[in-house]
């Protein structure tokens, strides 16, 4: 005759089995996928020295705030001499302009002036929008991301001096099989999850991929059909609470499983 003790612990186990096997049933892992971001870089229209840096990386900047300075001795020493050169044109345009006056000069003197002075202005103020480009400022706001060129080094042309990530231009990227793909949508809200990341972190679908990943050469087996997977790339709706490069999990619907919950 079996004790009652050994009925009420086999009992137990086949429940705490049951138990088990539900929670693996409901369990869902998600998508996974990760957190990236669109970089603005900020750098210079012509190769120079940088004279001052005024961030450091992880600095908040408003958008117009001055983020470094680069050497404008070329460009001053240009500049001074188109407003040189200016003057000149504006004397030879005041000679030409006086003797036309008095009828002792011809139209095609004061043309010639004119076309002088024009260009001359011209010219100063390309000078005067080099020498204000040797400074570099903010085009947006947003977080400094990474220092590329420091105080004392040289900064070849349209080279990037440091990056800055606007919080809008965060986004998470994440890959679905072929047979998911009909539950998804643009603007759609999926949920997302981290490692001691808040539990109302959301995202919405702003990008899907029209082809796969993965393309098998000849034709597709079932087998191969599975291992189709699209890029999903998505908004956060808190990209503050994310950081770039962290490894999240995404789930459609914008629901968690109850077994992922505990």
């Amino acid at each position: 005759m079996t004790s009652p003790h050994k009925t009420l612990s086999a009992v137990a186990v086949l429940a705490l089995a049951l138990s088990v096997a539900g929670c693996n049933e409901k369990r869902d892992p998600g998508f996974q996928g990760w957190v990236e971001a669109d970089m603005i870089f900020v750098s210079p229209d012509e190769s120079g020295r940088v004279t001052k840096l005024n961030v450091r990386e992880g600095d908040e900047v408003k958008s117009g705030d001055q983020l470094y300075a680069v050497d404008d001795d070329l460009q001053l020493a240009d500049l001074n001499q188109n407003k040189a050169t200016l003057a000149n044109a504006q004397q030879t345009y005041d000679r030409a302009a006086a003797l036309s006056k008095t009828g002792a000069g011809t139209q095609a003197t004061l043309d010639s002036a004119v076309s002088s002075l024009r260009v001359a202005e011209a010219r100063v103020n390309t000078s005067e929008t080099r020498l204000a480009r040797r400074k570099g400022f903010a085009p947006v706001a947003g977080t400094v991301q990474q220092i590329y060129f420091r105080e004392g080094e040289m900064v070849p042309a349209q080279r990037p001096v440091l990056s800055i990530m606007p919080p809008g231009n965060m986004k998470i990227r994440f890959f679905v099989p072929e047979a998911e793909l009909p539950k998804l949508s643009i603007g759609e809200e999926v949920k997302v999850t981290c490692d001691n990341c808040a539990d109302d972190l959301t995202a919405r679908v702003y990008f899907i991929a029209t082809s796969a990943e993965y393309t098998p050469p000849v034709i597709y087996s079932l087998d191969e059909r599975k291992k189709l997977v699209y890029l999903i790339q998505a908004r956060p709706s808190k990209p503050d609470a994310l950081r770039v490069g962290q490894p999240v999990s995404v789930y459609l619907n914008a629901k968690i499983p109850v077994a992922d919950k505990q």
